[in-house]
């Protein structure tokens, strides 16, 4: 095999190892600072989705796409308020509990309405053309989806280590008696970080929508790759997750490439096993 082919196989790799990232990143946030498993972030990220192939094409492509992160934004404050409230309000075994049943409630109310009302698979047009560099031919919307994921990691990097709420946050995750000593209101934290991890998840739907057209069916799937990463990379650890992320989406895609999609799945599925037995501890 030519080494041009797999350095392309390499650059479309990394672009789903990034977008993995920011599904893992919207599990992580929220369990991290929460307790709570959201089982809905793939719906999020099919609304998200749905929204700007919806919407573009009656307003310019950028437009679009923060008209779709503003409502699945929205959508997330809403459900936090209405739905997580309650969770919250409970503890330990309890809370993680509460959360599986309602986020899996409303992952299966949202998949609902968007296989009664939004039935059709949806792609976000973007006219990008490809580029040939050092010989490997790089698709217009690769480089669109590596670009923007990872400004959107980076940010959201620099706004948990660099920020007085990112920092607030952290000190929540590690030590949340101690944040309230500080003064610091972990509810409030919890619902500023629940509608950032939706619009990762948003980001990421629309990502996706560039490469492949996507529909309610696939909501499932994007949470399932969420929580994969998140566990891989340490269910408390936002850098952990971005570097699983990658790696699995290395994993995945030449393991596509070289035995087929579905012993792809059997390889990711293994390996996720494999790092629970080894460190059993990423769950906790």
């Amino acid at each position: 095999m030519e080494v041009v082919t797999l350095a392309e196989i390499a650059v479309d790799a990394i672009a789903r190892g990034l977008l993995f990232a920011l599904l893992g990143a919207g599990i992580t946030l929220v369990f991290g600072l929460g307790d709570v498993l959201n089982l809905s972030l793939g719906a999020f990220a099919i609304v998200a989705a749905v929204i700007g192939a919806t919407v573009v094409s009656t307003v310019p492509v950028p437009i679009a796409a923060l008209a779709a992160l503003a409502g699945v934004a929205a959508l997330g404050l809403a459900i936090d308020r209405v739905l997580l409230s309650p969770v919250y309000r409970t503890d330990g075994e309890e809370r993680i509990l509460l959360g599986i049943f309602v986020t899996l409630g409303l992952a299966i109310a949202i998949d609902g309405v968007l296989f009664a009302e939004f039935s059709l698979r949806y792609a976000f047009p973007l006219d990008v053309a490809s580029r040939t560099i050092g010989g490997v031919t790089v698709l217009g919307s690769t480089m669109v989806v590596i670009v923007v994921a990872s400004i959107a990691l980076a940010g959201l990097f620099l706004f948990l280590r660099r920020t007085t709420l990112g920092k607030a946050t952290r000190t929540v995750f590690q030590d949340e008696t101690g944040a309230l000593l500080c003064g610091i209101n972990p509810r409030r934290l919890r619902s500023l970080i629940f509608v950032l991890s939706v619009v990762m998840a948003g980001t990421a739907g629309l990502l996706w929508s560039i490469q492949a057209p996507v529909g309610a069916g696939s909501a499932f799937d994007l949470t399932i790759y969420g929580i994969i990463v998140s566990i891989v990379g340490g269910v408390r650890n936002i850098e952990g997750t971005a570097v699983a992320g990658v790696g699995l989406g290395l994993l995945m895609t030449y393991a596509n490439y070289f035995i087929g999609a579905y012993q792809a799945m059997i390889v990711l599925f293994g390996f996720v096993v494999v790092v629970l037995i080894a460190r059993p501890e990423e769950i906790a």
